[in-house]
């Protein structure tokens, strides 16, 4: 509370970015962890709140005649642009917003303040939620090729990676310490994802510390230990996900990359991926272009392909696919590293797990994932997401890479996967606002000293206890694509920008409504009305069986009746349900062949506009044509493995 100069401004302005005409009044309130900017609508208390955590930058332009503007930039791509009436003011919440939004201290964050209804016993089941290890036992290990090491407990070895590393069976310790000192930062190879089909790995570390003509035996001795635990393969692939011009320069500093000539049985290559400084600056281009206040089409497409976005999420992607392969198609090992093993490795290997195993491409297994590859193995997530004041040159937008990785996945798989749009967002707006502990720190150690998991709240179980909201109605894990290696495309054309994520505030822009919201909705509405279907069945059994032995007591009066012939044998069910349904109802153990009947009644639609009206649906606004089939329809002729099948079911 210190740092507020000024806790309430009245008469402010809060502008819409798209038609800046059609601004709103109210009273803005500074407190020690929000901004709040509360409506003077009368009758309506609209409020909007931006937590500090998630503010990026604060501008203050010039004062014009309608006043002193303030624009906040959020980390989650929301642009706030208020104007205030006086000048001191203005700048009193601009020197406010300045320091609430830099923290310098750990203990500043918002997680560490923080404090949800739920007691401590609770508070620590949130942590035990996700368990890494048991990942690996899922995998089949430890087993007779691979082994859980000791090597790094206390971090001894390598003070950015976890205490728990599994190694080759054959790897000893002095192997492994050698290793770890011929690799930067002591980051050694070690295990990420291990096929039990056929005993391929997929294996990470940082680059070694080779320079020109350096060599280490016992690197090589590593590198051949994890050859050998994949019996079917005679070689392995040894991945550098930077660009050889970068590698080679790194050579000049003692660094570089693996020489063929001193490590047998190994095919060396090269992906291409740009380095954390070029991530940074496009998607800073990428966000100006989103930005623009009516861009034409031609601005906006040229200003996203000079950006160069598109083009470093499909590196990531091909670097992934030909990782996945190599495991999936050819049986071959592969170790990847780019040149500490915390970016660009965690982004590939986590793409080729993805493509490869079905099980991270649930909700859980999404999660288990961040934790394995990102949280465990040392992303510098305070360092890039700019958690506290640091070197700016440190912040690139690693993980938003790895999102918008798995969202072009589920566009062009939208049966593959589980988890929804939804879902990717909540994890990108919480990785940024420190709301919950799972992202602060860069390494399993900081997490460890900064005392997390005793004095935070993990962000994993809040999320599977709202799961509904991020299940994917597309999803269908018994389809036969979903169960084996994802035949992912990076062709240009398949390629998409995602305005979910960065014009997702900008409402006048776009539907308000995402298509699987929107059949979120339906599923929703259909397992509602088939609940009351089935009730009213259970209904109309009854009173079938209550109606069929009344007409047999009435057809026995009747045969005592010398009138009975005048009328037919079958009078008593006449006007029974079952002559009006046209065999919609289950006909009941009592009722009497129709043959019987000596009446015949027209067949009447109690709402004759209702078929109409449904056929020609649509929603108007987000263009979805409602006239499909409907899925409990006989008549269905689509294969039931298909995802257009599973569109239609939706």
């Amino acid at each position: 509370m210190e740092h507020i100069r000024l806790p309430k401004v009245e008469n402010v302005r809060l502008l819409d970015r798209v038609t800046p005409r059609r601004s709103r009044v109210g009273t803005l309130y500074l407190t020690a962890t929000h901004t709040i900017f509360v409506e003077n609508e009368t009758g309506v208390r609209n409020e909007t709140w931006v937590l500090h955590s998630l503010v990026c930058s604060v501008e203050k332009p010039s004062a014009s005649a309608s006043g002193c503007p303030i624009i906040i930039h959020c980390k989650n791509f929301q642009v706030l642009h208020f104007v205030l009436p006086r000048e001191r003011d203005c700048h009193n919440v601009y020197l406010s917003l300045q320091r609430l939004s830099q923290p310098e201290s750990y203990d500043e964050l918002y997680c560490f303040s923080y404090k949800p209804n739920v007691d401590e016993e609770e508070r620590r089941q949130e942590w035990d939620f996700l368990d890494v290890r048991g990942d690996f036992r899922r995998m089949g290990l430890p087993n007779s090729l691979w082994k859980l090491s000791t090597a790094n407990q206390h971090y001894k070895v390598s003070d950015t990676y976890p205490a728990d590393l599994f190694v080759p069976e054959s790897a000893t310790p002095p192997v492994i310490v050698g290793s770890s000192k011929f690799r930067s930062r002591g980051r050694f190879p070690t295990l990420s994802y291990y096929s039990k089909e056929n005993h391929a790995a997929i294996c990470r570390s940082s680059q070694p510390l080779s320079g020109f003509s350096a060599r280490c035996l016992e690197d090589e001795q590593m590198l051949e230990a994890i050859l050998r635990s994949n019996p079917s393969s005679d070689f392995m692939y040894v991945v550098d996900t930077r660009p050889k011009l970068n590698a080679i320069a790194n050579r000049a500093a003692g660094k570089g990359y693996e020489n063929e000539d001193n490590y047998s049985n190994i095919k060396f290559q090269f992906v291409g991926i740009e380095n954390i400084h070029v991530m940074r600056n496009s998607q800073q281009k990428m966000l100006e272009v989103c930005e623009l206040r009516s861009p034409s089409m031609s601005d906006f497409l040229e200003g996203l392909e000079s950006s160069g976005w598109l083009k470093h999420i499909k590196a990531i992607l091909d670097a992934g696919i030909f990782i996945a392969k190599a495991v999936a198609h050819e049986g071959v090992s592969v170790l990847v590293h780019c040149s500490d093993g915390w970016d660009r490795t965690a982004q590939v290997c986590s793409v080729a797990c993805v493509l490869l195993d079905p099980y991270y491409r649930t909700l859980r297994g999404l999660m288990v994932l961040i934790e394995k590859d990102w949280i465990s193995f040392g992303h510098k997530f305070s360092h890039r997401c700019n958690h506290q004041v640091g070197d700016p040159k440190e912040v690139s937008p690693i993980i938003d890479q790895l999102l918008e990785c798995m969202w072009q996945l589920t566009e062009q798989f939208p049966c593959a996967f589980e988890f929804n749009e939804r879902f990717l967002i909540t994890i990108h707006s919480h990785i940024y606002s420190c709301q919950y502990g799972n992202f602060v720190g860069n390494n399993q150690r900081e997490r460890i000293e900064l005392g997390l998991r005793e004095r935070t709240h993990s962000l994993w179980s809040y999320l599977w206890a709202n799961k509904a909201d991020y299940i994917n109605p597309l999803y269908r894990p018994d389809h036969s694509k979903t169960q084996r290696l994802l035949p992912a495309s990076t062709a240009p054309y398949c390629f998409k920008f995602w305005r979910g994520l960065y014009n997702r505030f900008d409402k006048g822009m776009h539907p308000r409504q995402s298509i699987q919201d929107y059949l979120s909705a339906i599923q929703e509405e259909t397992q509602q009305l088939q609940k009351q279907l089935a009730s009213h069945k259970q209904k109309i059994t009854q009173l079938e069986q209550e109606l069929g032995c009344r007409s047999v007591t009435q057809r026995e009066a009747m045969d005592k009746s010398p009138t009975a012939w005048a009328y037919g044998s079958d009078l008593g069910v006449a006007n029974t349900p079952q002559d009006y349904t046209g065999g919609l109802l289950t006909s009941s153990p009592c009722k009497p062949k129709a043959t019987d009947s000596g009446l015949v009644l027209p067949h009447k639609d109690p709402n004759p506009s209702s078929e109409t009206s449904l056929s020609n649906g649509s929603d108007q606004e987000s263009g979805i044509d409602l006239s499909c089939r409907s899925p409990l329809s006989e008549d269905s002729t689509r294969d039931p493995d298909s995802d257009e099948a599973a569109y239609s079911a939706a």
